[in-house]
């Protein structure tokens, strides 16, 4: 008896230890090319060139995170990245934004808007921390 409780004891342990070493490597895979954290720069907005900050999660297109920047922070409404251009939109009391770039070398160029007229440029880098 003691046998077959140690036996099986041991195969759920190793069952646990493949099970641990599958998920790592399905997160692995699900993690995609924008995820972590990038330092970016706004031009063009009423407060002048604005530094934000975007922490970002992939997978596969759908992208998920948050923005924070010196007027505040707020979780992104929406995200995807689809043959290598991210749209981003973020809606906030003061109004909508939608933000658009094109992931080349590592680094982020794009538009942004806001539904009340307002427009410009940014362009983002990975933080250094969370380089691949």
């Amino acid at each position: 008896m003691k046998r077959i409780v140690r036996s099986t004891a041991i195969c759920l342990l190793m069952l646990l230890c493949l099970a641990s070493v599958m998920w790592a490597k399905d997160r692995r895979l699900k993690s995609g090319p924008l995820a972590g954290t990038w330092e970016c720069m706004s031009h063009g907005g009423p407060h002048g060139d604005m530094s934000f900050t975007l922490y970002l999660d992939q997978t596969k297109e759908i992208v998920t995170g948050s923005v924070s920047s010196p007027i505040g922070s707020t979780e992104l409404t929406s995200a995807t990245f689809k043959k290598h251009v991210l749209e981003i939109h973020i809606d906030t009391p003061e109004g909508n934004y939608l933000l658009t770039a094109t992931y080349k070398n590592g680094q982020l160029t794009g538009n942004w808007a806001r539904d009340t007229d307002l427009k410009g440029t940014w362009e983002g880098k990975r933080s250094a921390s969370t380089e691949p």
